[in-house]
């Protein structure tokens, strides 16, 4: 069996645009992935072009060997572009050598350690955390900044995200899980502040307290002997961009992403790395439905997970799907099915056409005296 050709489609999905490919074989095998990269995404698709360059041809069961082609032939190395493209096809290996197998993926990663996966969602507001407990979810996320306007004002953000939790959880009982992003939009001593004024709500996690630059400033942040855990992880690339907060122990949680850190290959290896430093493994993923499928099944056969971000708000996850995952009170079943167990519908791509000027995910936020601020 050879690699014939790399295909990749750009499709609005709903609050982001979604990059997939689709690795063909000369056997009529195919297998999905996806590498989607807000506001990126014709970078993605470019990087995908340069890949698949050094694969056709190949074997596409030899994962490994075809994920070392990618990273070390190529010279440049690391980033979150190219490893968002090498992502994408990497998780399309994996699907496409289930099917020649006929195994899900993840019982070639060695068989599941649980029975089902935990999932959370997101509200931005009181509202939204009440909408996300209806839908059974056990758990959600928010963030740290108020929100609905367009700049920030750190003089309000401790007070308000105070009240915010407060009220969530006056409202929600103590039985539902809640998690704070913080968008790394704050230095050491705010985040700290940030992180006091809420603790007496019992936070599952704290996430990016600040920018993920300077491991020093996290530093800042772990010695401020909070109880609450903090979690980070999302713009850290490939294993050796992890290499140092792990073996620091700056964090409780790890978030790497499936869809920009190399795919299943290596979002696999970094889980290990933390599982030895007594970290435990969140995945982000506000991504598409072939990143959320290759993350459920990494998910699955990690023993050191904690549960798996989804974005529940894009109703295009299961029309572009042709047999979309089940997640039930909160949690997604294993899929049985050889490869992630789900595959594309093409014909949607075309009712859902890749829009350059429409991502709600990520605004230009500026400061009060209008510079410009992280986002």
């Amino acid at each position: 069996m050879k690699i014939t050709e790399i295909k990749t489609f750009l499709m609005h999905g709903g609050n982001r645009n979604w990059v997939f490919c689709k690795v063909e074989t000369d056997e009529g095998v195919h297998g999905w992935g996806e590498g989607t990269l807000e506001r990126h995404e014709e970078a993605v698709a470019a990087g995908i072009k340069i890949l698949a360059s050094r694969l056709v041809g190949r074997d596409p069961t030899e994962i490994e060997k075809n994920w070392q082609i990618m990273y070390r032939h190529g010279f440049w190395r690391g980033g979150v572009v190219m490893g968002s493209a090498m992502a994408a096809i990497d998780i399309a290996l994996w699907d496409l050598t289930g099917k020649v197998y006929d195994l899900p993926v993840y019982k070639m990663l060695g068989g599941a350690v649980r029975d089902r996966v935990r999932a959370y969602t997101h509200a931005s507001d009181l509202r939204g955390g009440r909408d996300a407990v209806d839908q059974g979810f056990s758990a959600f996320k928010t963030g740290g900044w108020v929100v609905g306007r367009n700049s920030f004002f750190e003089a309000d953000v401790v007070d308000a995200l105070h009240e915010k939790i407060k009220g969530m959880r006056e409202e929600l009982g103590s039985e539902v899980d809640i998690m704070i992003d913080n968008h790394g939009r704050a230095r050491p001593s705010l985040a700290n502040r940030q992180i006091d004024a809420i603790e007496e709500f019992n936070l599952l996690f704290f996430e990016e307290p600040v920018p993920p630059d300077n491991l020093d400033a996290m530093d800042q942040v772990r010695n401020a002997n909070h109880r609450t855990d903090i979690a980070t992880g999302e713009r850290l690339f490939f294993r050796y961009g992890f290499r140092d907060i792990l073996h620091r122990r700056l964090v409780d949680v790890i978030q790497p992403d499936i869809a920009h850190t190399g795919g299943i290959s290596e979002i696999k290896r970094i889980a290990s790395m933390a599982e030895i430093e007594y970290i435990q493994f969140a995945p982000h993923n506000p991504n598409g439905p072939i990143a959320t499928a290759a993350s459920v099944h990494v998910c699955a056969t990690v023993p050191n997970f904690l549960i798996l971000e989804t974005a529940r708000d894009m109703p295009w996850h299961d029309k572009v799907q042709t047999t979309p995952l089940e997640i039930k009170d909160g949690f997604f079943e294993l899929p049985t099915a050889p490869g992630l167990g789900t595959d594309l519908d093409e014909s949607v791509f075309a009712e859902r056409p890749f829009d350059p000027q429409h991502d709600r995910y990520i605004g230009s936020w500026n400061a009060e005296d209008n510079s410009p601020a992280d986002v």
